[in-house]
């Protein structure tokens, strides 16, 4: 009962806090005592997805793509404030031992920030470790941060897998799903977050909570960890603030009323219309769809919301058996993952199922946002190249632009 009393009285003091705004400005202000509402749904309201904008392309020899000085013409036009999976690993962890992959990143977000200081960059720490971390030395901060003693000693790949098996080798050979519950695990993501955070990141997608959390009870070892990096945020982030979100099946991580996440993610889950070739809508109830689905409680910035705010975005996860084929009641879209089937139509259906899409949220779901796709990976299959799509305006030398950039600054004006 007393449990009860007191969990109504932070809940009232949430809301009274809500109301207030927290003391911020409207706008895109945030600081160490955390982001009110209005500002954080106005960055997901200008949130993009531009897949390893600080990185070099894995993909692509060349070492200016995608062009650099054309994405920030394209951030600054089309008014973008969040820019999400800029940059991460799936496997290739040895990327870290290169000081060019952090460095290059550091000086790239600080050259947008000059144009704008108010954008977010996002990071990811994905459901992906592979044996190349066998290679990366453990700095003494990581230990640091947990209260342990430092060793000289590289990050170890077995310890961060689950002791009976579960998800070893899911992603290939020597790639798994790390298991939240091993200290090595915390270690690792520890040691991801403070090098994003370094770099001048903000904010932190923690993939696939549910499979990295295989055995964590009530999430008390994700909040463990989180803990750690808000900790660190706090004192490190540039603006002593990290937000924190991730693909959240269930409907969020809240524990005793309180969400562990700043806001909630997952994809479109796009419906097809068999009798239509090509053509998809979006729908409530569909398959594993996060419309009106998303777990409300008191924020990490002390404000309650019945519903936490949330993105959706294209996801990317290959091609079935049966590219072109209507695949109803799977996450396939018509044989393709959401983004690679977006890509293939044309232009002009591209830009009015935007534009669908982007009212249907409005109308359907108000605390939910579309992740505009500006950037990443697709895979056509049929021994085609991966390669990634952009929004960009088409020009003669950047024949491969989609030219959905004006398309989404209309929207969002």
């Amino acid at each position: 009962m007393e449990r009860t009393k007191i969990t109504c009285l932070c809940i009232l003091i949430a809301m009274l806090a809500n109301c207030r705004g927290g003391g911020q400005k409207s706008g895109y202000i945030f600081d160490g005592s955390g982001i009110t509402r209005d500002n954080l749904e106005n960055y997901l309201g200008r949130a993009v997805t531009m897949a390893e904008f600080l990185t070099v392309d894995p993909f692509c020899n060349d070492a200016t793509y995608p062009d650099k000085e054309r994405d920030i013409k394209l951030i600054q036009n089309i008014g973008a404030k969040f820019i999400g999976r800029s940059i991460y690993r799936w496997g290739g962890e040895e990327a870290f031992n290169n000081p060019d992959f952090l460095d290059n990143a550091k000086m790239l977000a600080a050259k947008v920030h000059e144009n704008d200081p108010d954008i977010i960059f996002q990071a990811a720490l994905f459901e992906a470790v592979s044996s190349q971390v066998n290679n990366i030395r453990i700095p003494e901060w990581v230990f640091a941060e947990f209260s342990m003693s430092a060793e000289q000693r590289n990050f170890c790949y077995d310890d961060m897998l689950n002791p009976d098996g579960k998800f070893v080798g899911f992603w290939g050979k020597k790639t798994s799903v790390p298991d939240i519950t091993q200290t090595e695990t915390k270690l690792w993501f520890m040691f991801l977050a403070g090098s994003y955070i370094n770099v001048g990141c903000e904010a932190l997608h923690l993939g696939q909570i549910a499979l990295i959390g295989m055995e964590d009870r009530n999430y008390e070892h994700w909040r463990e960890t989180l803990d750690k990096i808000r900790s660190y945020a706090g004192k490190h982030a540039r603006r002593n603030w990290v937000l924190l979100d991730a693909h959240t099946p269930f409907g969020g991580m809240v524990v005793g009323g309180k969400s562990l996440l700043d806001f909630n993610s997952f994809p479109l889950r796009i419906k097809e219309i068999p009798e239509n070739p090509q053509h998809c809508i979006l729908e409530k109830g569909y398959i594993d769809a996060f419309f009106g689905r998303s777990e409300g409680g008191i924020t990490p910035s002390g404000w309650y919301c019945e519903s936490l705010p949330y993105l959706v975005e294209f996801d990317n996860f290959g091609v079935s058996e049966t590219p072109g084929q209507a695949t109803v009641d799977s996450h396939f879209v018509w044989g393709y993952d959401e983004i690679t089937w977006f890509c293939l139509q044309d232009e002009s259906y591209q830009k009015d199922w935007l534009r669908y899409a982007y009212d249907w949220m409005r109308e359907n779901d108000s605390v939910g946002f579309l992740q505009m796709p500006v950037c990443r990976i697709m895979v056509t299959g049929n021994g085609q190249p991966v390669r990634k799509c952009h929004a960009n305006t088409r020009t003669p030398d950047f024949p491969q632009g989609m030219n959905l950039e004006e398309t989404i600054k209309k929207i969002w004006q």
